[in-house]
């Protein structure tokens, strides 16, 4: 029997796992399944293809995390250049890759607060291959010009940086980002959405091709291994995650769990 085709969801998942392709070693913040999912699935692929092993480490999780005291070490990995490829997330996010996860309004006195910045900026300065991640991706998320600047995607002149935006993932398609512009240029459009419906709902200006590719599917032996091995690794951190994952993707209720 064939499987089902790809959800969205799997081909974000597989659009990151191509993205890490290369990478060493990857970290995940707390609280951030699809990126995880993707890591898994890059380290899945690479040793099918007998390339080097990639490390992951995954905040909050006790099989993929080699951390004994959580963020201090992956500042200290980040910092010593041990760490490839990292994620953002961000309230908004505006043309020039800078980040805003304070809030909402003129700061201090905002309309709307979030958790906050955390270690963004340092993070976003010290990792080369940064992937900005929002399923959301609309006029609201993806603005003109961020209300605060938790992490800028460019730094001055004369300025020491190695990381900063390397691409920017949303539910509607894929973004590379040029730092010599600077800015973004759309790379493809996730299946069923259109170039003017990506322009509608996006707050900055982009390069794009006339016709702008589609992101490719996942192939047979790909979406086998994300939905077999990668979700039952994903489990282990984010149980609730994969069990809705699997009722969605292959229509198998999740198992009730006794004590």
């Amino acid at each position: 029997m064939k499987n089902p085709p790809a959800t969205a969801r799997e081909i974000l998942i597989v659009t990151i796992a191509r993205l890490l392709h290369g990478t060493r070693h990857v970290a995940v913040g707390a609280a951030s399944p699809i990126p995880a999912a993707g890591a898994m699935l890059a380290r899945a692929l690479a040793e099918t293809a007998g390339e080097p092993r990639l490390r992951i480490s995954i905040l909050g999780s006790v099989k993929h995390n080699f951390f004994t005291n959580g963020s201090t070490e992956l500042f200290d990995c980040a910092g010593q250049g041990r760490i490839d490829a990292f994620f953002l997330g961000g309230g908004q996010i505006d043309g020039a890759g800078n980040v805003n996860l304070i809030g909402v309004g003129a700061y201090p006195e905002m309309k709307v607060r979030w958790p906050g910045s955390f270690g963004s900026a340092y993070l976003y300065f010290t990792i080369p291959r940064v992937i900005l991640f929002r399923e959301e991706h609309t006029s609201r998320v993806m603005v003109e010009k961020v209300d605060f600047i938790s992490a800028p995607g460019t730094s001055a002149e004369g300025v020491y940086r190695k990381g900063g935006p390397y691409a920017l993932l949303t539910g509607r398609g894929l973004f590379m980002f040029d730092k010599d512009k600077p800015g973004f240029r759309l790379e493809s459009l996730h299946p069923g959405q259109t170039l003017e419906q990506m322009h509608e709902a996006t707050g900055f200006a982009f390069d794009h091709a006339e016709k702008p590719a589609e992101t490719a599917p996942p192939d047979e032996t790909t979406l086998a291994l994300l939905r077999g091995r990668v979700l039952e690794e994903l489990g282990e951190t984010y149980p609730d995650f994969a069990a809705g994952f699997r009722t969605e993707t292959l229509g198998v209720e999740p198992k009730e769990v006794t004590t």
